[in-house]
């Protein structure tokens, strides 16, 4: 052994001295507290009130800023409704969501004005824009006519 370290000893002095090194950087590090820093914002007393927050508070009431409500969308009195997921683009969660909103029926959707589509589709959140994209008034109107075969003609199987 002590030949094999004559033979390589600036490979081991390398090794002792970055051995030494990093004690040295470790142990100083751990007799150092860590540096507390003051920081001074609006949640630390004393603080003046973000301007922000501060136009936020000061603003009127949303009730008197809103407009009126619209008119409400005819809502299904059967308590079945029919099978709304038949509609391309409309899964079970639109399906529950528009229940929600009174919709059960494929004849409430085909009567549906571009004022409706536009109402509804106000309230459908992360679905908004699917009742135009995915032609739901005219599928309704086959669906509800009971015309299969041109519906499938147009989008497809059912």
């Amino acid at each position: 052994m002590l030949q094999l370290i004559e033979a390589n000893w600036p490979l081991v002095a390398g090794a002792v001295a970055l051995l030494l090194v990093v004690a040295i950087l470790l142990l100083r590090r751990a007799g150092k507290a860590p540096e507390r820093r003051e920081f001074n914002d609006v949640l630390s007393e004393g603080a003046a009130p973000a301007q922000r927050n501060t136009a936020l508070i000061d603003a009127p009431p949303a009730a008197t800023i809103a407009s009126p409500a619209p008119p409400p969308v005819e809502i299904a009195t059967d308590a079945g409704g029919d099978d709304l997921t038949r509609i391309k683009g409309l899964g079970p969660k639109l399906k529950t969501l528009l229940a929600s909103l009174g919709v059960t029926r494929f004849d409430q959707i085909a009567g549906w004005s571009e004022e409706d589509v536009a109402r509804i589709d106000a309230q459908l959140g992360a679905f908004a824009g699917r009742p135009t994209r995915d032609n739901w008034v005219e599928q309704a109107k086959l669906l509800s006519s009971g015309d299969t075969a041109a519906y499938e003609d147009k989008f497809g199987r059912l």
